[in-house]
């Protein structure tokens, strides 16, 4: 199983971005998919899940301004985040887990200036 994530980028307060992540070696459209985002030093924290029928679930911090969705035919998932803050700068990877086992991709970094 591979991820592979990409859509990170700088932008100012306010400003808006989409993150994408292709999976690949399996099929996923059974298995919830997520978003996690980790700052140095810090622990990797939840941002965002959606299941496989659809159903997201969204940390408290990023509700009403990140908006997760995915595209089965695609194996793909996506992370539309609207709004940003200075405390949403972070790496950002996306997971899922495949019998049993967590996978991670990359990371892709989100730096968001005030």
């Amino acid at each position: 199983v591979q991820l592979q994530a990409s859509g990170g980028g700088l932008v100012q307060a306010g400003g808006s971005l989409t993150l994408s992540c292709a999976a690949s070696g399996g099929i996923f459209r059974f298995n919830a998919m997520g978003w996690h985002r980790q700052d140095p030093g810090k622990q990797r924290v939840l941002v965002a899940t959606i299941g496989s029928g659809g159903s997201p679930n969204y940390a408290d911090s990023v509700k009403g301004r990140f908006t997760i969705s995915r595209d089965a035919a695609k194996n793909a998932v996506y992370l539309q985040m609207n709004s940003l803050k200075p405390e949403d700068t972070a790496v950002y990877y996306c997971t899922t887990v495949v019998a049993g086992r967590q996978y991670w991709g990359q990371g892709t970094q989100v730096t968001v200036s005030s």
